[in-house]
């Protein structure tokens, strides 16, 4: 049964189907009822009175398969005008038809709005009193009673039906929303773990591959230059007296070669040590060849840093343990880290008692790291480096301090090449940590982390 104040009905549910069958079944029942009787005590009036039942029967039939009965208010109050037409008459020749008042006080619920459906049960009952009286001649209570008793349950029972049936029309809406939330979170959460891993993959690149590209270039650069200068000062000759100065001039041409291949990609010093030392008195025999020397060690580096980040990209992209840190401590990586640094001297510092870090930990400050003496390497144009990773009771600290041309840090670059501070904070903040950068031009740059140190860490 539909909820009769919805101008549009949904489609019954299999209770609204057995209640619908329910009342079919008690009218038929009550028609057949009221024939059977008037047939078997054989009363004068006991044709009218099957008639009547037929009427009423055809009537409410012919309602019940009208489509536009349910589909509209209209329709529906002139069948039941029909009925109560028909009922009427049947009260008329028979006082069984007053038990005919209950049905119909459930069709008047059921189809009119609800103060004109309490309004028609109203006058339904009083016409039930009314045949009650009319075919009695004894007023006893019941009469009056029953119907009002019988319209009351009606009443009571569809009000009941009405607020079960709004209840369950809310948890079905509160039900759908739940669905669509749901879905809704869960594509957000996709889409949450898309960028995230973006970002992951994004900081991994610029702390690595970067990193290691921007090496292999200043490496490719310093030897391109020794390979060059060592052609322009032609073949090497025996180291007699004349040619001492030749001799000098291609050891000369070596050091300044690996220092301006360096220098000139944004960094002092020589292409990984510092300048190389100038030849000493000439000997016996040809001059070494320094510059294809010089030129097939860069190369060779190259060609590890390759390898190296090669190895790094894979580990990433299965966030694996970088390498570094799969068979040592962080301040053995950041150690070496410090000594393979084109460019300017990095020296490593260690204070405090070293704690075992959870993996996370240590991938972020090497990161960090990593990232930091990118910058340097290739922005700060500095001679000087040094790290320095302090454990305390209850954080480690990672300090990177140049003495570069530094830089203002609130008009950082945002765009290409800007990458590294929101990826170096990103890193800290995301384990609970702070990040800090210190630096004004000329004045070089401090950049410090602190990660506070677990509980459950030794």
């Amino acid at each position: 049964m539909a909820d009769p104040e919805s101008p549009a009905p949904r489609p019954l549910t299999p209770v609204s189907r057995v209640l619908r069958l329910c009342l079919h079944a008690l009218l038929f029942g009550l028609l057949a009822l009221a024939a059977g009787r008037a047939v078997t005590d054989s009363p004068p009036r006991a044709g009218w009175v099957v008639a009547g039942c037929a009427v009423l029967a055809a009537v409410y039939a012919a309602g019940v398969l009208a489509p536009a009965v349910h589909r509209s208010p209209r329709a529906g109050a002139v069948w039941l005008a029909a009925l109560g037409a028909a009922w009427a008459g049947l009260l008329v020749v028979s006082p069984d038809g007053l038990w005919i008042a209950f049905p119909l006080y459930f069709l008047e619920l059921h189809l009119l709005r609800l103060r004109w459906g309490v309004a028609a049960v109203a006058v339904t009952a009083c016409a039930a009193i009314g045949g009650f009286l009319g075919h009695s001649s004894a007023v006893t209570p019941g009469a009056f009673l029953g119907p009002l008793i019988g319209g009351a349950v009606a009443v009571a029972t569809v009000l009941g039906y009405q607020a079960l049936y709004r209840e369950s029309e809310r948890r079905r809406e509160l039900i759908e929303e739940l669905i669509a939330t749901r879905a809704e979170l869960a594509a957000a959460e996709r889409d949450a773990g898309i960028l995230a891993e973006r970002e992951r993959l994004a900081r991994e690149i610029h702390d690595t591959l970067a990193q290691g590209l921007s090496s292999i270039q200043l490496l490719l650069r310093a030897a391109e230059r020794s390979l060059a200068e060592g052609a322009a000062a032609g073949p090497a000759t025996p180291a007699s007296g004349p040619a001492r100065p030749g001799g000098a001039g291609a050891g000369g041409g070596a050091g300044a070669g690996s220092g301006a291949g360096a220098g000139g990609a944004g960094s002092p010093g020589s292409a990984w040590r510092g300048p190389a030392p100038a030849s000493g008195p000439a000997t016996a025999g040809p001059a070494p060849a320094d510059p294809v020397t010089a030129a097939l060690g860069h190369i060779g580096r190259a060609r590890e840093a390759a390898q190296e980040n090669l190895a790094e990209a894979r580990r990433f992209v299965r966030a694996l343990t970088p390498p570094d840190l799969e068979h040592g401590s962080l301040a053995a990586a950041l150690e070496r880290l410090c000594t393979a640094v084109p460019g300017p001297r990095v020296r490593f510092c260690l204070s405090g008692t070293p704690r075992v870090l959870p993996t996370p930990y240590e991938v972020a400050l090497l990161r960090i790291a990593q990232s930091a003496l990118a910058n340097v390497v290739r922005h700060a144009g500095a001679g000087r480096a040094e790290i320095t990773l302090t454990f305390m009771d209850t954080s480690v600290t990672l300090d990177i301090v140049d003495d570069g041309s530094g830089f203002d840090p609130s008009s950082a670059p945002s765009g290409e090449g800007g990458f590294g501070l929101p990826a170096m904070r990103s890193r800290a903040e995301t384990l609970g940590g702070l990040f800090t950068v210190e630096s004004a031009p000329g004045q070089g740059t401090a950049v410090a982390v602190t990660l506070p140190l677990p509980l459950e860490a030794p």
